[in-house]
This record gives structure tokens, C-alpha cells and sequence, in this order.
């Protein structure tokens, strides 16, 4: 469906009836724009939501997901110093210090002084959060993977490459 200036949109879903919406008072009003962003923000919001659920029988949130996932990635030993990890996830050190108090205190993780730097810490994930962060990107994976099942996988694959090109368009 493409919906363009000057024609009502056809589709069946929210966004749609917003989009008509519009078009009933105002008719010269391209919303094009309006129907993807919509679309991109509702899919977002459920997805966090779903994330959320498939964590949380791990014991973690999201955010906090977002924290020992980005330690599983940087690779053996699983280190990164509070001010790396804040750059990877656009966190301020004030939010950062709150995740890494959740994690360690749930012994996910562990903070000890940088021996290349005395006033710095290095962040490392334990055993327990490696095992942990293991089974939670396995089962936000399935949520993720069973979202994408009305799509095919070519239809699936252009879509991540129009999401990437509209992506870097947006925060380029």
C-alpha cells in the first residue's frame, strides 16, 4: 500500500485510520511520512514490550540486557571499562551506574579497579551472567524471529536494508 498526497490511505490497521483521519480534514496533507514513522514507533513499543517478557524469567531487564550483552560481545575476557560501555549504549554515567549496581548486586557482573589506570574500573561478567545473557539472547531471538514470521525472508532481509539506509539517513 502506498499512501501519498491527496489519496486516502486503504489499509486495515491504526495507523491507517489516523492517516484517513488526517485526510478527512486535511486532504493536501501528505502523510506518507507519518504512516512509516507511525508504524516504526508502535512496532518498536511492542517489541519492548515483548523483550521485557522474554528476559524477565532470566532475572533482567531490558536495559539491563543491553549491559551484559554488550560485555558477551566484546569477547573473552569480557571486560569494558563503565565509560565504554556508556559510549556503546548511549547511557549518561549516572543511568550506567544504576544498571551496573542492579547487575553486580544480582552477581552478573563484577567491578574491580583498572590495573592500567587507578582511578578507573573495569566491568567484567561473571560466570553466572555469561550463562545468563546466553539463554536471554536465545530467547530474545525466538521473539524476535517469531515476529518476523509474516514476512518471508526476502521481504524480511529488504526490509532490514531499508530500515538500515532510513537509519542512517536519520542519525547520520
Amino acid at each position: 500500500m502506498t499512501e501519498s498526497k491527496g489519496t486516502a490511505p486503504t489499509g486495515s490497521d491504526a495507523v491507517d485510520a489516523i492517516t484517513a483521519q488526517w485526510y478527512a480534514v486535511r486532504p493536501e496533507l501528505d502523510t506518507a511520512p507519518m504512516a512509516v514513522f507511525g508504524r516504526i514507533y508502535r512496532i518498536g513499543r511492542a517489541m519492548e514490550e515483548r523483550m521485557e517478557r522474554a528476559y524477565a524469567p532470566h532475572g533482567i531487564s531490558r536495559g539491563e540486557f543491553d549491559v551484559i550483552a554488550t560485555l558477551r560481545r566484546s569477547g573473552e575476557p569480557y571486560t569494558l571499562s563503565p565509560r565504554q560501555l556508556s559510549a556503546t549504549l548511549m547511557l549518561t554515567t549516572g543511568g550506567m551506574t544504576g544498571r551496573l549496581d542492579k547487575l553486580e548486586k544480582a552477581g552478573l557482573l563484577c567491578r574491580r579497579p583498572d590495573p592500567h589506570d587507578r582511578r578507573g574500573l573495569q566491568v567484567t561478567l561473571t560466570e553466572r551472567g555469561l550463562d545468563v545473557v546466553d539463554a536471554a539472547v536465545v530467547a530474545g531471538l525466538e521473539v524476535q524471529r517469531e515476529a518476523l514470521t509474516g514476512l518471508s525472508e526476502e521481504e524480511a532481509a529488504t526490509l532490514g536494508a531499508l530500515l538500515r539506509k532510513l537509519a542512517g539517513a536519520v542519525t547520520g
